[in-house]
């Protein structure tokens, strides 16, 4: 299906996304409940593959799931014991995959900090995209935030959207130079102040799988 011509998305009242061709759902273990009280006010944009570089294949679907095969490549020795989750994944032709409800708490942030504010996991949604800091995003995956985020901000308090960089900086440099902040933006009529600095210097070092 093109993609304009794909249906709008919705949330239905537990947090998940109605059924559509272009939609997957997989529950995973990996999520516990926000503090009482506190609804979703942050996105949290990331990267993700497994191994790095590689994409289209089950293993990200699988890491969430706590069923990734530690074997299959050598990389993932780094990732062995993880625990970890988003509540979406946006792969490179524009699927999206759903893992945890958003009126819960899915394990994406890690420790962090937005405005003073510690564990960002409690008040955040966490998109991951299937790439990489230096590859350039499809055009697909931004067609895709654009039909998730109405679904998001029916349903929640979004007031500010940032990077993984940008909550853990020195320890996180996802999504990176590649992801076109001012294209996400305009897209989505999301006003320059409730996005983050358009010039960020990613920390050198070797990137984390999150």
């Amino acid at each position: 299906m093109p993609q304009n011509e794909r249906p709008a998305l919705r949330l239905d009242r537990h947090g998940w996304l109605h059924p559509a061709p272009f939609v997957s759902l997989y529950p995973s273990p990996n999520f516990n409940e926000r503090p009482p009280g506190c609804d979703a006010s942050l996105l949290v944009l990331h990267n993700i593959s497994l191994p790095p570089g590689r994409f289209g294949g089950p293993e990200v679907i699988d890491f969430f799931l706590n069923r990734l095969d530690h074997d299959a490549h050598p990389w993932f020795e780094h990732i062995r014991g993880m625990r970890v989750s988003a509540h979406f994944f946006i792969r490179r032709d524009g699927a999206i995959v759903q893992f945890v409800s958003t009126h819960q708490r899915a394990w994406h942030a890690g420790v962090s900090v937005f405005e003073e504010r510690e564990r960002c996991n409690d008040f955040s949604i966490g998109i991951e995209l299937e790439g990489t800091d230096t590859l350039p995003y499809a055009d697909a995956q931004y067609g895709a935030l654009q039909r998730l985020l109405p679904a998001l901000r029916a349903r929640h308090t979004l007031r500010a959207v940032r990077g993984h960089e940008h909550i853990a900086p020195g320890r996180k440099t996802d999504p990176g130079p590649s992801f076109d902040w001012k294209r996400f933006g305009r897209e989505n009529g999301i006003q320059r102040r409730y996005l983050p600095p358009a010039a960020v210097s990613p920390p050198k070092g070797r990137r984390n799988p999150r």
